[in-house]
């Protein structure tokens, strides 16, 4: 059920959230194009599913205040789109 809920953020949120990361200094294109790619194998291979934001924590190339800070920038911008429409 958890994973579910994880698969459906990842496909709203996550090219969004590693664009964001990128764009405030938080990490890399390169370890972008690295987690993203680790997040797909592991689909792949029917593994627990990952957010992009728990890899980037995890390999300790981003803190759960820059994590907070992008996920804030995320929702913003939705509700910005759900007040246009």
């Amino acid at each position: 059920m958890v994973n579910d809920i994880d698969k459906e953020l990842s496909k709203k949120y996550c090219p969004r959230f590693g664009m964001i990361s990128v764009e405030k200094g938080f990490i890399t294109p390169e370890q972008a194009k690295e987690a993203l790619a680790e997040q797909l194998d592991e689909n792949l291979a029917n593994k627990p599913h990952r957010l992009i934001g728990r890899i980037f924590l995890e390999k300790g190339w981003m803190t759960p205040k820059q994590i907070e800070t992008v996920l804030n920038e995320l929702f913003k911008q939705e509700r910005s789109r759900q007040e246009i429409s």
